[in-house]
C-alpha cells in the first residue's frame, strides 16, 4: 500500500498520498468527483500560477503579506507557471461549479511547495496563498488569462500561417481559369486564385474577430472576492494584480469595470466561444471545398491535386483519401459541439451573484482553442502548402460548361442564350459549337464573348456591341 500522510482542513482529517503537494481539500474533491478523467491543461494551470504569483506580490506591496512568505509563495507559484507541478493538479473538470476545488488545489500545492522551499516557515493555503481572494474571482480571472494567452499564443499564430499559405496560393493561381459552381451546379468561370482569395479572407476575418473578443476578455474579475463587493481585500489589490499580470504576460489586463457583471455572468466567454464556432464554420467551408475540388482522381471534380499523405484504404490498393481535410472537419464538429456546451452552461448555471458552470466553460473553450490551433497547423503544413492545380481538368470543364452562355445574354438576349444552352445540353456539344452553328454573332465577337478569363473580370472587359 502506498504511503500516506494526514492533512487537515476545516472539515477534519484526510489521508493524502505522502508524495503529494496537495492537501485535504483537494483530496476530498478527488474522491468526490471521479467523473470523466478530464483534467485542466497547461494553459489553465499556468494561469492559476500567474494569478497566485501576482496576488502574493500585490499583497506584499500593500503590506498585507510579510516578505518571507511572499517570497516563498512567489517562488512556488513560479514553478506552477513553468509547468513543474502539472501532475499535482489532479481534479476532474466536472466539479464544484465555482471551481473552488481547483482553486484550493492551487492554494495547497503552492503552500506545500512554499514550505519545502523555506523550511520552518508556516504557509497556510487560505490565509496566505488565497489572501484577498475568493474562488469566485480567482477562477474566472484565471479563465480569462488562460483564454487570452491561448488565443494570442496558439490560435492566432496558426491562423496567420494558414492565411499566408492560402494567400500565396491565391496569388500563384491567379491565371488559372476554372468553372464556378452555385447550387452545386455549373456557373460562370472564376479564377482559382479568386476562389482561394475568398478562403484567405475568411481566415483574415477570423483574426479580427478574435481580437475583438480579446479586448473584452482582458477585463478581469479579480478583486470582487465572494460576490463582487470586494470583501476581505484591499481596494488597490486588483489594480496591482493586473499590473503584475501584464508584466508577466505582456498583455493589457485591467480590473473589471463592474465586478457584479464580471462574476455573475459569463457573457465574455460565450462571445469567445461564438467566435471559435465561426472559425470552425469557416474552416469547414474551406476544407470541404478543397476535398470536393480534389475528388477523383478520375471520376470526380479533380480540379485540385491533394497531397498523398497515407494509404486510403485497407482493401482498395492505390486509393488515397483527403484525410487532412477530414481531420479538420472532425475538429470543427467538436468545436461546434463545445460551443453548444458553453452556451447551455452559461445560460443555465448563472444564478444571482455567481456563475456555477465555470469549470465546464473553461474546459470547452480551452479545448476548442487547442483543437483549432492544431488543426490549422496540420491543414497548412500537410495540405495547403502542397496543393497543386490540375490545369488540364480546369480548362476542359470550362469549355464544357453550359454556363458559358451567360456572357451571350447581354448580346443576343436571355431567351436566345437559354436556347443555345438547352441545345448544347441535348446534343452534348459545347455552347461555343452551338453558337457558331447558329451564327448568332460573328466568330471574332463570339470568341471575345466566350473568353473565360474576361468573364472573371467583368469590370475590366469591354465587348463590342453587335449591330
Amino acid at each position: 500500500m502506498a504511503p500516506t500522510r494526514i492533512e487537515r482542513d476545516s472539515m477534519g482529517e484526510m489521508e493524502v498520498p505522502a508524495h503529494a503537494l496537495w492537501g485535504a481539500s483537494t483530496q476530498r474533491a478527488a474522491l468526490n468527483f471521479p467523473i470523466s478523467g478530464y483534467r485542466f491543461g497547461r494553459r489553465m494551470i499556468r494561469a492559476l500560477g500567474l494569478v497566485k504569483y501576482a496576488a502574493a506580490m500585490a499583497n506584499e506591496k500593500l503590506g498585507k503579506l510579510d516578505a518571507a512568505r511572499a517570497t516563498a509563495i512567489k517562488q512556488a507559484a513560479r514553478e506552477v507557471i513553468e509547468g513543474r507541478h502539472d501532475d499535482q493538479f489532479v481534479l476532474d473538470v466536472f466539479q464544484t461549479g465555482s471551481g473552488t476545488s481547483t482553486n484550493m488545489n492551487a492554494n495547497e500545492v503552492i503552500a506545500t511547495r512554499a514550505m519545502q522551499l523555506a523550511p520552518g516557515l508556516k504557509v497556510h493555503p487560505n490565509d496566505h496563498v488565497n489572501m484577498g481572494q475568493s474562488s469566485n474571482d480567482v477562477i474566472p480571472t484565471a479563465i480569462h488569462v488562460a483564454v487570452v494567452e491561448a488565443l494570442r499564443g496558439d490560435l492566432m499564430p496558426a491562423l496567420h500561417q494558414l492565411h499566408q499559405a492560402l494567400q500565396a496560393k491565391a496569388q500563384a493561381w491567379d491565371e488559372i481559369i476554372k468553372i464556378g459552381r452555385t447550387h452545386l451546379m455549373d456557373a460562370t468561370p472564376i479564377r482559382l486564385g479568386q476562389e482561394f482569395s475568398g478562403y484567405a479572407s475568411q481566415v483574415a476575418h477570423a483574426d479580427r474577430r478574435i481580437l475583438s473578443k480579446v479586448i473584452i476578455l482582458r477585463e478581469l474579475p479579480i478583486g470582487g472576492t465572494a460576490v463582487g463587493t470586494g470583501i476581505n481585500t484591499h481596494p488597490d489589490f486588483a489594480r496591482h494584480v493586473c499590473e503584475i499580470l501584464n508584466h508577466e504576460t505582456r498583455e493589457a489586463f485591467h480590473e473589471a469595470r463592474n465586478h457584479f457583471e464580471a462574476q455573475a455572468a459569463k457573457d465574455a466567454l460565450v462571445g469567445a466561444a461564438g467566435v471559435l464556432r465561426v472559425i470552425a464554420i469557416s474552416l469547414t467551408k474551406i476544407a470541404n471545398d478543397i476535398r470536393w475540388l480534389g475528388s477523383g482522381p478520375r471520376c470526380g471534380l479533380g480540379e485540385l491535386i491533394l497531397p498523398a499523405t497515407q494509404p486510403g484504404s485497407s482493401i482498395m490498393p492505390g486509393k488515397v483519401n483527403p484525410v487532412i481535410c477530414e481531420a479538420v472537419l472532425q475538429v470543427c464538429a467538436q468545436v461546434i459541439g463545445n460551443d453548444a456546451a458553453v452556451t447551455y452552461a452559461a445560460a443555465l448555471l448563472g444564478n444571482f451573484e455567481l456563475h456555477t458552470g465555470m469549470p465546464v466553460l473553461a474546459h470547452n473553450l480551452l479545448e476548442s482553442i487547442r483543437l483549432l490551433a492544431g488543426a490549422c497547423q496540420v491543414f497548412t503544413d500537410k495540405c495547403i502548402t502542397s496543393l497543386r492545380p490540375n490545369h488540364q481538368r480546369c480548362a476542359e470543364l470550362i469549355e464544357q460548361s453550359l454556363a458559358m452562355c451567360t456572357s451571350l445574354a447581354p448580346l443576343i438576349g436571355y431567351d436566345a442564350a437559354a436556347e443555345i444552352a438547352k441545345e448544347a445540353a441535348a446534343t452534348g456539344k459545347t455552347v461555343r459549337q452551338v453558337a457558331l452553328e447558329k451564327k448568332v454573332l460573328p466568330e471574332a465577337e463570339l470568341n471575345a464573348a466566350l473568353d473565360p478569363r474576361a468573364m472573371t473580370m467583368p469590370s475590366d472587359r469591354v465587348l463590342p456591341v453587335s449591330a
